[in-house]
């Protein structure tokens, strides 16, 4: 299993014959310039974990392009429908629930967070905020959490008992997330994690949460913190 950062929340992940994209903000983010066309080679799937637009980035221009299927709550598929994502490509999934393709299964968790876009003046509600797990189908592919935009909440228990995800992708630039010691928190507190990799920071100047304040946190729990360059491919 292969794991490529492009800075923020931005991630590929390849898994068995699935490249999927999760949360692909791939044009104005602060520490990319790279474009979207090709990190999206090969992709079959995006995922979002909420409707930011951070977060939802290029996902109709890739889906297009790609023909990928898009896996977000109801409204943020609701609102790119609109914006011309194929009626054919998105597939909506909400908390505690599953979608399963060949090649890997998906389930959306809650996250502590908000979600929404801004339009013509007005704010657009785009549905729950998520966490979301995703269980490769190829054997010896761990399983994974993405934690997305979340506070700590003592319900993350419930993610380890369910799913026993080895690695997590969590959030730690605070402000609006958890920063380096709440993040390091749920780890030890809530999850058995082999690997951690560290998300959304190290991109806008008011996220203050860094890799080595999370690593301080982590130090004694048995986790190994990766943390790869960005648009490094990792095994991860």
């Amino acid at each position: 299993m292969k794991l490529t950062w492009y800075g923020h929340a931005t991630f590929r992940l390849d898994t068995g014959n699935a490249g999927i994209f999760v949360d692909p903000f791939l044009e104005g983010n602060p520490v990319w310039d790279g474009g979207w066309e090709e990190p999206a080679k090969g992709i079959t799937h995006i995922l979002l974990t909420h409707g930011h637009d951070d977060h939802i980035g290029v996902t109709v221009k890739m889906a297009q392009k790609t023909g990928a299927i898009v896996v977000a709550p109801y409204e943020i598929i609701q609102f790119l429908t609109a914006e011309g994502l194929p009626e054919d490509q998105g597939s909506p999934v909400n908390h505690g629930g599953t979608v399963r393709f060949d090649a890997f299964s998906v389930t959306c968790w809650p996250a502590l967070h908000s979600s929404s876009t801004f339009r013509d003046g007005k704010t657009i509600y785009l549905g729950n905020p998520t966490g979301l797990v995703v269980e490769p189908a190829t054997e010896g592919d761990d399983t994974i959490y993405f934690s997305g935009d979340t506070g700590i909440f003592s319900d993350m228990a419930l993610i380890e008992e369910v799913h026993k995800p080895k690695i997590g992708v969590v959030c730690i630039g605070d402000r609006l997330t958890m920063g380096p010691k709440l993040a390091a928190m749920a780890c030890r507190k809530y999850f058995s994690f082999a690997k951690v990799v560290p998300s959304h920071y190290g991109s806008f100047e008011f996220l203050s949460g860094t890799a080595e304040d999370f690593g301080r946190e982590l130090e004694g729990s048995g986790v190994e913190m990766v943390v790869p360059q960005i648009g490094e491919v990792v095994d991860i």
